[in-house]
Order: C-alpha cells, then sequence, then structure tokens
C-alpha cells in the first residue's frame, strides 16, 4: 500500500465514526426514554449495522431495514436485521403503513429528494402514538462551511433549521418530544478540513496518515466542549405521531 492508498484508508476508518458501536447505543437508548418499540425500521440502514447494535439495548424489540440497495439484504441474512425492504420509503410506504413503532432516520433526510414527502411516508408506516427519530446536520454549523468549501456532497442536499423541521412535522401531524444537538455532534470537522486540503496536495500523501490521525485525536478531545456550543455539527429529533394524523 503506497501513501496515498494508506492516507484514503485512514480517512475512511475516520469518516466511520458516525457509524460507530457508542453513537448506535446513545441512539436507541435516546429513543428508548419514550418507547419500548415492538417494531423498528431503520432507513437507509446500509448492512444494518445500527439495528444489530440497538437490539443489545432493546432485546425484544424486532428490528427491520430499509435501503435501496442490496446491502440491507446481506444484513438480513447476516442477522442483523428481520426483514429487508429494498427501495425509497415513498414507494414502500403504502404496503408498510401502520406496521412500526419507531422509525429511525441518520443523516438520510438532508440528502432525500424531498424531506416533507419522507416525512409523510413516515407517518404512514408508524402505527398511531409511535416515534420517529431524526439526525440531520446543522446548517449553520462549522461542519456546514466545510461543506461549502470543497467537501463532495451528493445532490439533493437539504440544509433543515431545527425550528423549520419542528414546524413542519408539527404540520404533518407529530408531535416533538425531545431535540437534542449535544450527544449527535460528530466529532471530525478538523479532519475534514484537513483531509480536504491535503487532498489536493500530492507532496503531502506521506504525511496524510500521522496528520489526519492527529486531526482526528483532537477532534475526539474537543467534542465534549464542541457539543455544547454552536459549533456541534448535528442536531437530533424525536418526534411522536399523533394518534388523530
Amino acid at each position: 500500500m503506497d501513501a496515498a492508498q494508506a492516507a484514503a484508508a485512514q480517512a475512511e476508518k475516520i469518516f466511520a465514526v458516525p457509524h460507530s458501536t457508542r453513537r448506535h447505543q446513545a441512539r436507541a437508548r435516546a429513543m428508548g426514554r419514550f418507547i419500548e418499540p415492538e417494531s423498528w425500521l431503520d432507513i437507509e440502514t446500509g448492512h444494518g449495522h445500527f439495528p444489530a447494535v440497538a437490539q443489545q439495548v432493546h432485546p425484544y424489540t424486532a428490528f427491520d431495514g430499509l435501503d435501496l440497495t442490496g446491502r440491507v439484504e446481506e444484513g438480513r441474512r447476516a442477522g442483523r436485521v428481520e426483514e429487508a425492504h429494498r427501495g425509497l420509503l415513498a414507494d414502500l410506504a403504502p404496503k408498510l403503513a401502520g406496521r412500526y413503532d419507531a422509525l429511525s432516520m441518520f443523516h438520510y433526510l438532508e440528502r432525500s429528494a424531498d424531506p416533507r414527502i419522507e416525512l409523510i411516508a413516515a407517518r404512514t408506516v408508524l402505527r398511531p402514538g409511535g416515534h420517529l427519530m431524526i439526525e440531520v446536520p446543522v446548517p449553520q454549523s462549522r461542519y456546514a462551511r466545510v461543506l461549502d468549501k470543497g467537501w463532495i456532497r451528493p445532490e439533493p442536499y437539504h440544509r433543515i433549521p431545527l425550528a423549520a423541521l419542528r414546524r413542519e412535522l408539527e404540520s404533518l401531524g407529530y408531535t416533538v418530544v425531545a431535540t437534542d444537538r449535544r450527544e449527535p455532534h460528530i466529532p471530525f470537522d478538523l479532519t475534514a478540513r484537513l483531509a480536504i486540503t491535503l487532498g489536493r496536495i500530492r507532496a503531502a500523501a506521506r504525511l496524510a496518515v500521522p496528520l489526519l490521525a492527529a486531526a482526528a485525536l483532537l477532534d475526539r478531545i474537543l467534542a465534549p466542549l464542541v457539543s455544547r456550543t454552536r459549533f456541534s455539527n448535528a442536531y437530533r429529533v424525536i418526534a411522536r405521531r399523533d394518534p388523530a394524523a
């Protein structure tokens, strides 16, 4: 493996932070403060790593996964999800109507074609009184500025302020029961900016691995402080589907 490949591998390892076991456990516990789900659907679940970890927190919950790719079927074969639904939530919502009392969307809504359609589909899939958990980037955060300065992001990309998401949820028949900007913070702002810079400097390839590792360590050290400030880069909303909706 040459220096450039090593740097790429290091960056991939660092940017896996949003999917860490500890983060998944925290998400599962956050939902558990409001409901002990009988059934939970994780949107864009990939290989089903979140359901596999959340199952340890909610051992009596049946976890299913939905993903556009075949990864969800691999997750089912690996035993991480009980049922694998392949496709788009908006397309599959009619046949999944009223099947779940918990649904999660982690860094999915901002990349969807139409967030409002996704929230309507989630309401369809949820039972009355069921809970929806959403995590999205904070539009005004330092992370958002990193995105504006060279970060490769998928299109479309929606910037969704917390107040706007709350209003949209309430207009669609949800009641917001919790918000959090501290726990969902992802500690990789400095690492992301450095990775972008190093990617433009070929001569820096040999230094990339130690530099990225140092930046990642600094991000983690600063995370407890940063997450309490306006520099927190993500937020979480938990909303209950109103019975009358």
